[in-house]
């Protein structure tokens, strides 16, 4: 029997439709919209496409979008200078700025100098830090759109097993974080791990993120396990992702595709914290006053 597909488009569209709500009646609260700025440094044709998205999405549901582009020679000072400046905008409710940057710029530094309360992209230090702790913050917007898969199909996580493969700091290592926090048993796997298969194998929830197309076969597969396939790796006959898909849906009781699985929640959930950071710095101005 084949596995149950989990639909990323539908559970994004679900949410946007929300979320569009929740901006309007802050609108019409506030007498402004939450706005998301946007820094992007250079002309990355990735990048570009995506900032691109990130700012359609914003404008369908009723955000202001602010796109900040510098050239690809702009040297540090300018970038933290324009950092600095959206930081304390207060029409700006989020932050992003968009990796890669150019070989001559730290953009792990930089983007740590996003404000915490406006990191809607859930990756400063200081927001690692909070989720590390299990505290209040905004959480990266991918690792969060695998967690709201699984609610919609609704994977029980207590006490379940959860293995998750790579281990870099913008999924894997927040990923095992909210699945802690869920209370699941976390295994996190990466290049090294020895007997990878039969560590993946055990998992009732199994997420790939190592960027290896089609890595994990059917043998790495528990029946009936839930497969979450955050891979996206270019072939000439189109997208794949680092589960064979094919193979995986006869074994799994679940499955993302790719795409159109993870992929939609992560514009989805950039936009939910958009949303979040607005009302949050909206209370804290009533508290204040």
């Amino acid at each position: 029997m084949s596995a149950r597909l989990i639909d990323g488009r539908a559970v994004a569209a679900a949410l946007r439709g929300e979320l569009a709500a929740d901006v309007a009646a802050f609108a019409e609260r506030h007498r402004r919209p939450p706005g998301l700025a946007t820094v992007l440094v250079g002309e990355d044709p990735g990048s570009v496409v995506y900032v691109g998205m990130k700012h359609r999405e914003c404008e369908a549901i009723g955000i202001r979008s602010f796109d900040h582009r510098l050239a690809a020679d702009a040297g540090e000072a300018a970038v933290v200078e324009l950092i600095e400046a959206l930081n304390a905008d207060p029409l700006v409710s989020g932050v992003l700025v968009q990796l890669p940057m150019p070989a001559h710029l730290d953009g792990v530094k930089l983007t740590g100098l996003v404000d915490v309360a406006k990191d809607v992209d859930g990756l400063t230090p200081m927001s690692a830090g909070l989720l590390a702790l299990g505290r209040p913050g905004l959480r990266p917007c991918t690792p969060s759109g695998v967690m709201m898969l699984l609610e919609s199909a609704g994977v029980v996580l207590e006490g379940a097993e959860a293995v998750v493969v790579g281990r870099s700091n913008l999924f894997g290592k927040p990923m095992a974080q909210l699945l802690l926090g869920a209370n699941a048993t976390v295994t996190m796997c990466h290049s090294r791990t020895r007997d990878l298969a039969h560590l993946c194998a055990r998992a009732d929830v199994l997420i790939a993120a190592a960027g290896r197309a089609r890595m994990v076969g059917a043998d790495w597969v528990k029946p009936g396990a839930t497969v979450i396939d955050v891979g996206v790796n270019r072939l000439e006959g189109g997208l794949v992702g680092d589960v064979d898909f094919e193979a995986v849906r006869e074994r799994a009781g679940a499955i993302t595709p790719v795409p159109g699985g993870v992929g939609p929640m992560t514009i989805a959930c950039l936009l939910r914290n958009t949303v979040l950071a607005a009302q949050a710095a909206a209370d804290a101005e009533t508290t204040v006053g």
